[in-house]
């Protein structure tokens, strides 16, 4: 054996130091121990950080201000496990400083810590990287990161982790991730239902009540809820409201709960198993208001859907409701509200709250929260529409006047909801008659100025449901309210055009306001709109013909025709055809312009004189000592005038008159006049003179033939054709026209008259006695009337009477038995026509 060789122990190198303990009292100095490459020096760096930055935010400030979030960065992914475990420690409680959390995001620092998520590493790291990660998934850029870095599945895992701290940190990240709607998705794919469910029964109220929340967002997906209920999640929320302990929870028990009654199959589920009329019965005898308020939210959820309302009807849901409406909250009361609205669209339900809710909505209206009375006038909205019964227990609990009032609320909702209900008040004419007494059109006038387009819409509806009664429309008219109702016709909203053009309709349905609305320039607008295939709707056809039917003086000069159920009164004139894109004048307007070689204006006047002479005391009374008569007259003069004409004839009375007229005409001031149109003592003597000798007639034809005789009789009879140039009606209306100084002129002046005076003229006299007569315009100053007759009709098959037929009679005086066997001739079977053209011209067609 050899020997055995001494083994010599090398000395160390020379550059090498022993162990040096190191200590400093800045935190400067500790940050630049982070360079090191020595592990044990930079675990020590970091623990001592880890304690700096435990104390206090000011502290976290001083350590980002000195750059250790750099370095820190850098070591969560070092080697060495202590090391990484400290880094990370400290940055995970610097993430709750703001600047920091800043800063992390810019480093992209969940790149690096979502692999030390992993199940190998140390619990510590696991804790303070999903406190990290919890802290700054608050921003919705790190939200992106961590879910598209696949940061989801690990947190899902650690979920079942056995440290408190982890599972807290977790399922808190896991809770601000889903409020994304792609986390959603992706945890109910990763099957986060049962450790969420897992963690409600934790001892740590802070991780149950984490869990609960995060259910919550997760169960407004409806796959989500589907797998809450394969996993039994609803009896475990039902349990928690009936556990004492956890009362804390029951707020947001309660809103899960109200997700998954959004869905018929687990409402039916919850009702099979009892647990619906637990939850009510629980709501019910609850005090917490937060409780109270969720419960009623999530009964507006599930009202939302008709199989639901149902099953809640069912259940008696309205007495809970009913009974939130008395709690002293106004959040509850707000809420308790809002359901009220969602389950009316439930018969049976609206039945209920009409009942027993009215009242308890009533006074709600006059609450100081504005949230509270709109909540309430909108569940009225709902509760009264299409229900009579109901409408009448809003009156009977005199809610009438709070709602008037409302329509001065300060939010648009309420003041729109308020309309809604009056207007459903409105269909019973009681109700009708003491809401106007409320002065409900001038209100309405002002919310017709609202720029919000559900205001103006319900604004709308409820003029077109009030403006039935002529004292309505007055008030309307009176506070200004047509001039904002024209100007919506322009509106872009469809509801809100189509509403306009229904309350133009109705409000048309009067003389004087269908004048204002026409000069409004209501016509026009509504022309154009039915001229646009994308805006006109049925009403906005209807508002034109009402507009036309009761301003039949703009109808003839428009359309040229007016049929036997527009009845000509007085006030009416004829300016001839207007031209398209032409104002309409008034009557009084075209008194006032000089005299023209234009076609002159024929108008009908044939007031009593009973009556023109209480309308000139009148305005003697009202201090109008002169006032104009077409153009202008003294009232006293005129009176005085007709008086002392009473053993003459008409026309020699209204020539005095006229001479009058000339006399005063320079002495009145017009601007302090007050006009009014001449009357026609002449037309009423035509009329007095028709009805007793025409109307008296058998047959309606004896007397549409005597009337054409009589009106060509008034109008210069009969004229050969070769002495039509003597004729010289022009000359004759021109004479009238200057005679006046206007060129308004009363028919009953006009002794020579051609085919549209002769036309008109029969017309009036026709609608004052009764016969049924159309007004139709042609060319070349033509006019005629149409008559239907019913006694020269044939008969029908076994002697039954045939409908009135129309008939078109050519009238020649020089042979009138002859021209009616020439005229007269069949348009059919069962029809045929006279036409009545009363100017005789021509000797032959």
């Amino acid at each position: 054996m050899g020997k055995k060789v001494k083994k010599e122990v090398e000395p160390p190198p020379k550059d090498v130091f022993d162990p040096l303990l190191i200590e400093s009292k800045t935190a400067a100095t500790v940050v630049l121990m982070l360079s090191s490459p020595e592990e044990e020096v930079l675990a020590k760096a970091c623990d001592a950080l880890y304690k700096f930055a435990s104390k206090d935010d000011e502290n976290k400030v001083t350590l980002l201000g000195l750059g250790a979030v750099e370095h820190l960065y850098k070591l969560i992914s070092h080697e060495d496990p202590i090391v990484r475990r400290n880094a990370i420690m400290v940055i995970g409680i610097m993430a709750s400083n703001h600047n920091v959390k800043k800063l992390l995001r810019e480093l992209d620092v969940t790149n690096s810590l979502i692999p030390q998520l992993a199940p190998e590493e140390d619990v510590v790291i696991h804790e303070f990287a999903t406190l990290c990660l919890a802290h700054i998934a608050v921003e919705y850029t790190t939200k992106v990161q961590i879910f598209e870095q696949g940061g989801l599945e690990p947190l899902i895992k650690l979920l079942g982790s056995p440290d408190p701290d982890v599972k807290k940190n977790s399922v808190e990240c896991i809770y601000l991730l889903v409020q994304d709607f792609q986390s959603r998705a992706a945890v109910r794919a990763l099957n986060v239902i049962p450790p969420l469910l897992e963690l409600l029964k934790s001892e740590y109220p802070v991780i149950q009540l984490l869990a609960i929340k995060t259910l919550e967002v997760i169960s407004k997906d409806r796959e989500t809820r589907i797998i809450l209920g394969e996993n039994k999640g609803l009896d475990c929320l039902l349990k928690i409201l009936e556990t004492n302990e956890f009362s804390d929870l029951h707020v947001e028990a309660l809103a899960v709960l109200g997700n998954c009654l959004e869905d018929v199959h687990t409402l039916q589920l919850i009702q099979q198993t009892g647990g619906l009329k637990k939850l009510l019965s629980f709501v019910g005898g609850s005090t917490v208001p937060d409780i109270q308020k969720n419960a009623a939210k999530a009964i507006t959820k599930a009202a939302y859907d008709s199989e639901n309302r149902k099953i809640l009807n069912e259940e008696e849901v309205e007495k809970c409701l009913i009974n939130l409406l008395e709690m002293d909250n106004d959040g509850v009361k707000v809420a308790a509200s809002q359901a009220i609205s969602a389950m009316c669209e439930n018969l049976a339900s609206k039945c209920a709250f009409g009942l027993q809710g009215v009242p308890q909505l009533v006074r709600l209206l006059s609450s100081d929260n504005e949230e509270v009375k709109e909540a309430a006038v909108t569940a009225l909205a709902n509760v009264t529409a299409a229900s009579p019964s109901n409408a009448s227990a809003v009156a009977e609990a005199e809610g009438i006047e709070p709602l008037v009032n409302t329509l001065n609320a300060q939010r648009d909702g309420a003041i729109a909801n308020a309309a809604a209900v009056l207007t459903n008040l409105a269909m019973q004419e009681p109700f009708r008659v003491k809401i106007q007494s409320c002065g409900i059109m001038s209100a309405l006038a002002e919310l017709l100025r609202s720029t919000n387009s559900q205001v103006q819409s319900k604004a709308a509806f409820a003029v077109a449901a009030f403006g039935c009664d002529a004292d309505a429309r007055t008030e309307l008219r009176n506070a200004g309210g047509l001039g904002p109702l024209v100007e919506l016709l322009h509106s872009k909203n469809e509801e809100v055009r189509r509403n306009v053009c229904w309350a133009v309709m109705v409000c048309a349905s009067d003389e004087l306001t269908a004048v204002e609305l026409c000069r409004l320039g209501a016509l026009d607008i509504l022309e154009e709109i039915n001229l646009s295939t994308g805006r006109k709707n049925n009403f906005s056809e209807a508002a034109v013909e009402k507009l036309l039917d009761n301003n039949l003086s703009q109808k003839y000069s428009r359309m040229g025709y007016l049929s036997s159920s527009n009845i000509i009164t007085d006030g009416f004139y004829d300016c001839g055809q207007i031209k398209p894109g032409v104002k309409f004048l008034s009557l009084e307007e075209l008194s006032m312009q000089e005299l023209t070689d234009r076609r002159a204006i024929i108008f009908i006047n044939a007031k009593p004189r009973e009556d023109v002479f209480a309308i000139e005391e009148k305005a003697q009374d009202s201090s109008y000592d002169q006032t104009i008569l077409s153009p202008s007259i003294s009232r006293k003069g005129s009176r005085e005038k007709a008086r002392k004409g009473k053993g003459k004839k008409e026309e020699e009375k209204m020539k005095e008159v006229t001479k009058n007229i000339s006399k005063v005409q320079d002495e009145i001031n017009l601007e302090n006049s007050h006009w009014l149109p001449p009357p026609d003592f002449i037309l009423l003597d035509y009329i007095n003179d028709v009805s007793k000798t025409i109307l008296p007639l058998t047959t309606t034809r004896e007397q549409v033939v005597a009337l054409a005789q009589f009106v060509a009789d008034k109008m210069g009879g009969p004229t050969e054709r070769d002495k039509l140039h003597d004729f010289n009606w022009e000359l004759h209306i021109s004479e009238i026209e200057f005679e006046l100084k206007c060129n308004v002129v009363p028919i009953g002046k006009v002794k020579k008259g051609t085919f549209y005076h002769r036309a008109l003229l029969f017309k009036v006299i026709a609608d004052r006695i009764g016969i049924g007569c159309s007004l139709v315009r042609g060319k070349y100053n033509r006019a005629w009337n149409e008559v239907k007759l019913v006694d020269d009709s044939p008969q029908g098959i076994a002697g039954l009477l045939l409908p009135p037929q129309e008939y078109i009679q050519y009238c020649r005086y020089q042979n009138e038995k002859e021209l009616w066997k020439q005229n007269i001739r069949y348009t059919s079977r069962t029809a045929w026509e006279v036409r009545m053209c009363f100017l005789s011209l021509l000797c032959s067609r």
